[in-house]
C-alpha cells in the first residue's frame, strides 16, 4: 500500500485524507493519506522521516509551502510561478514539486459554464493564494487580471513579477472605475468575518464572484456580492476538492471524479449524512 499524507499546522481540520480516501475508493487505488502536525523548524526533518518510511507524496499546506519549494530538486513552472508547493511526489531519490491550487480553481470555475477567455478578472489579494492561481488563470487567455490589495505596493510587486502585459495593479478606490466579469477573493478577509475595500459599482449583474474561503454559509463577501447585484457567487470548496484531484492526478496516473466528493463535503458542512 503506498503511503501519502498531508502536513500542515493546523491541520485538524483538513478535509484532505477524507478526500483522498474517497478519490481512492473510486478509482480502485490502494493507497493510504493520513495528516501530519509538525513545527515549522521541524518540517524538513518530518519530510525526510517520511520518504524513508517509504512515503511517495505529501500535500503541504500552511505554513509550510515555501519550505516545501527549497526541498525540491526540480519544480513545475506553476509552482516556480507561484513561490510556493502544496504537492510533493518521490521518486528515484528526487523531491518533486508542484502547486495544484490554481488549477483547481480554473476547473471549479469551469464546471460553473464560468467563460475565463478574454474576460476582465480582479484578483483580490498579493499573497501567496493570489500568486499561486495567476500562472492557471493566464494560460485561458483572459483579456486583463486586474490585482488589487489593501497595500497596493504589493499588488504592483506581484504584476511585476509576471511581467506580462495583460497584468496590472489597482488600488481599491480604482475599482470604481470599470466594471469585472469575474472577481476573485483571494485575501484572508472572509476568515475574519471582514470586507475589502471593493468598490460595488464594479460589481453588474453579469458579474461572477468567487471566494477562495468555504463553510456551511456563503462568506461575508459572497452575501455583500450577491447583494450588490452578481446572481452568480461561488465559494471555494469546489477548488478545495479540485486541488486534490489534480495532486492525486499527479501520484496515480487515474482522474478521479470530483462531483460526488465535493457532494458528500457539501453536506458534511451543512450537518447532512
Amino acid at each position: 500500500m503506498d503511503k501519502y499524507l498531508v502536513f500542515g499546522n493546523p491541520i485538524a481540520q483538513s478535509k484532505s485524507p477524507l478526500i483522498h480516501q474517497m478519490f481512492a475508493e473510486q478509482t480502485q487505488q490502494d493507497i493510504s493519506y493520513s495528516k501530519k502536525q509538525p513545527e515549522e523548524v521541524d518540517f524538513k526533518a518530518e519530510v525526510s522521516a517520511f520518504i524513508i518510511a517509504g512515503g511517495k507524496g505529501a500535500n503541504v499546506t500552511a505554513p509550510f509551502k515555501e519550505q516545501a519549494m527549497q526541498m525540491c530538486d526540480q519544480l513545475t513552472d506553476r509552482a516556480a510561478s507561484a513561490g510556493a508547493v502544496n504537492t510533493l511526489s518521490f521518486a528515484d531519490g528526487n523531491i518533486y514539486g508542484d502547486n495544484t491550487d490554481g488549477v483547481g480553481l480554473v476547473n471549479d470555475l469551469k464546471s460553473h459554464n464560468v467563460q475565463l477567455t478574454n474576460k476582465t478578472i480582479l484578483l483580490m489579494g498579493a499573497g501567496g493564494a493570489a500568486r499561486g492561481v495567476i500562472l492557471p488563470l493566464l494560460a485561458e487567455y483572459p483579456k486583463q487580471i486586474i490585482i488589487v490589495n489593501r497595500t497596493t505596493e504589493k499588488a504592483e510587486q506581484l504584476a511585476a513579477r509576471f511581467n506580462d502585459e495583460k497584468i496590472c495593479a489597482i488600488s481599491y478606490s480604482e475599482t470604481a472605475k470599470t466594471t469585472f466579469d469575474v472577481i476573485i477573493n483571494a485575501t484572508s478577509a472572509s476568515l475574519s468575518a471582514s470586507l475589502p475595500d471593493l468598490n460595488p459599482a464594479c460589481i453588474t449583474t453579469n458579474t461572477v464572484c468567487y471566494d477562495m474561503v468555504y463553510g456551511a454559509e456563503l462568506s461575508p463577501f459572497l452575501k455583500w456580492c450577491s447583494q450588490h447585484k452578481s446572481q452568480l457567487v461561488i465559494d471555494g470548496l469546489g477548488m478545495l476538492v479540485g486541488q486534490a484531484a489534480e495532486s492525486f492526478f499527479i501520484w496515480r496516473k487515474v482522474k478521479p471524479q470530483q462531483s460526488q466528493v465535493l457532494a458528500k463535503l457539501r453536506n458534511k458542512l451543512q450537518g447532512i449524512d
